[in-house]
């Protein structure tokens, strides 16, 4: 399964040259992982017996861009913001593109927050019933990069 960014431009199927129905996914802005996305992750572990869940970040990603500026996010926004913000923090404390860092932190901080979400996930993962791994896809290049 891939949880990845609902941008139109990272599409798993077409990235991972997969047909439709080859993988579960789950896309929202910024590829968070909140309750809702960690329950549907949960069901496809526990019902569809989902062995590997890849969490892709990808370059360019508006949401990133969002956090990174700041300024008094408008709705329902906020949730997005706050979610990626630990990320462009400790992203602020590299060297390099702030943009690439904080997609590949908040990549890393949801691998992390899914490799100990409690019962389901961390004992699935605990057991090596199933690995959670990150990537970043590159517009420039088509490529996927996986972190370590």
């Amino acid at each position: 399964m891939v949880l990845t960014c609902a941008d139109s431009r990272v599409p798993p199927e077409i990235i991972f040259d997969q047909g439709l129905g080859d993988l579960f996914d789950v896309r929202v802005a910024g590829n968070i992982a909140q309750n809702d996305v960690i329950a549907s992750i949960e069901y496809a572990v526990e019902h569809l017996h989902t062995m590997l869940v890849v969490v892709m970040g990808h370059q360019s990603c508006g949401a990133v861009d969002a956090a990174i500026h700041g300024g008094e996010p408008h709705g329902h926004l906020s949730t997005l913001v706050n979610a990626i913000h630990p990320a462009v923090v400790e992203a602020r404390k590299l060297k390099g593109d702030l943009p690439a860092n904080a997609t590949r932190l908040n990549v890393e901080m949801v691998v992390k927050r899914l490799r100990t979400s409690h019962p389901v996930l961390a004992e699935a993962v605990a057991s090596g019933k199933l690995r959670i791994v990150g990537a970043v896809y590159s517009l420039d290049t088509g490529k996927v990069s996986w972190l370590p």
